[in-house]
């Protein structure tokens, strides 16, 4: 199964992909993640992506493209993946489709986690204390959930036109945004 999962930064995604990767066997691949390992080596990838996370930016798409187009040809994502964090823009979008295609393959759900936005920064804001996330200050946090809300519509629109969008409310526990995702992906 290929599978995107989306929602602004601290609806559960990361949280959400572990279940989903597990039940599908596939693997979790998240942009972010790279790039924050690669910023915490500080290899030159990670030097140019912190310019960009600093500023509550994206990482623009002639990096992550790369990131992305390579993390597909291992192994373990031959059978199938799950990406969060990418794409974010049209032409992301188009790449990715343009890769997949090499293989006939294409995605083939999108699952967006919707919830209210004061609760992303409760929850954004607890994870900056608990996890020691420098890129989870109140003013970045702001940029990137008003950056996520005008890049994120045009692709969900994009999604939504080619019937393989699904909305999952993301209120609740763990467990119950999980069995929501179950229900969403068995429809």
């Amino acid at each position: 199964m290929r599978l995107l999962i989306m929602g602004p930064p601290g609806a559960g995604k990361g949280t959400q992909a572990v279940s989903i990767s597990k039940t599908f066997n596939i693997p979790h691949i998240s942009t972010g993640d790279i790039f924050r390992e690669n910023m915490k080596k500080e290899t030159p990838l990670g030097l140019e992506a912190k310019a960009f996370y600093d500023q509550g930016l994206y990482v623009p798409d002639e990096v992550t493209n790369r990131i992305v187009e390579d993390r597909l040809t291992w192994d373990d994502a031959k059978n199938g993946f799950l990406l969060d964090g990418y794409p974010r823009t049209i032409d992301q979008v188009n790449f990715l489709d343009q890769i997949l295609a090499k293989n006939s393959q294409k995605i083939e759900k999108v699952l967006e986690i919707t919830i209210d936005i004061p609760v992303v920064v409760e929850r954004l804001l607890k994870r900056s204390q608990e996890q020691g996330r420098i890129d989870d200050t109140k003013e970045v946090i702001t940029k990137r959930l008003d950056v996520y809300a005008s890049s994120t519509a045009p692709l969900l629109a994009e999604y939504q036109k080619r019937g393989i969008l699904q909305k999952v409310d993301g209120m609740g526990s763990v467990s119950e945004v999980e069995e929501k995702i179950k229900s969403a992906l068995a429809s």
